[in-house]
């Protein structure tokens, strides 16, 4: 059994009306919550796949710090998706800095926390004295990489140059992954010795070449790779 402590103002969202999102996380996440409505201590118990249920910390912890519980329940859509609770209070040395470092990460209008979302792809909520995000472990790395920049006192415009940055990498459907990084290299060993095998096919060096034809020919080689 797990125990998770929600926010006062956050019980009721957990719980839902009539019960209803309760028992939708106690149906998906294969748990039983035993919330008190008092103190806001969650209790759970798994009641049925011991791996689905190792979601529901999670879920219990992302609606009481924000989301909604739709957002939540993402997390058992995807095994690789994730959530992860930045706490500002660990880098901040009063409820003043608090505030002040909290305005940062939110910027003016929401502009930043926006542009967070849209550029590593993550979803970011701001609650309390916390940052929460879910995605990808690639997006969520970009989300809390661009909010540490900005507790460090890094100007919003190098924070904004990194998440674009991050953004195109993420965006060239390269894999950050050991097994993502192995098959983008093996593609590309196919790809040059595809184009090395047609060159010597026909007899000819395969570096500085300039035959529209010839280099269309092996293109349409390399289709078959």
């Amino acid at each position: 059994m797990q125990h998770v402590t929600v926010p006062q103002d956050r019980i009721g969202v957990l719980i839902g009306e009539g019960g209803e999102t309760m028992r939708e996380i106690e149906s998906k996440a294969e748990v039983r919550l035993d919330i008190d409505s008092e103190t806001g201590s969650v209790a759970i118990d798994d009641t049925g796949d011991p791996v689905t249920a190792l979601s529901a910390p999670d879920i219990v912890k992302a609606i009481g710090r924000g989301f909604t519980p739709e957002a939540a329940l993402t997390l058992l859509d995807d095994d690789l998706r994730m959530f992860e609770l930045i706490d500002l209070t660990d880098h901040t040395r009063n409820d003043n800095d608090l505030q002040r470092q909290k305005g940062r990460v939110i910027g003016e209008n929401g502009r930043t926390r926006e542009l967070m979302e849209e550029l590593s792809g993550a979803d970011v909520v701001i609650y309390g004295s916390t940052v929460g995000v879910f995605g990808q472990p690639e997006e969520v790395d970009t989300a809390r990489r661009a909010v540490g920049m900005l507790l460090d006192g890094a100007p919003h415009g190098a924070v904004y140059s990194f998440l674009e940055r991050r953004h195109n990498e993420l965006t060239n459907n390269v894999e950050f992954g050991p097994t993502g990084w192995a098959d983008h290299l093996w593609w590309i060993s196919r790809f040059i010795l595809s184009i090395h095998g047609c060159f010597s096919l026909v007899g000819l060096p395969w570096r500085g070449r300039s035959d529209d034809r010839l280099w269309g020919h092996c293109a349409r080689q390399v289709e078959r790779v």
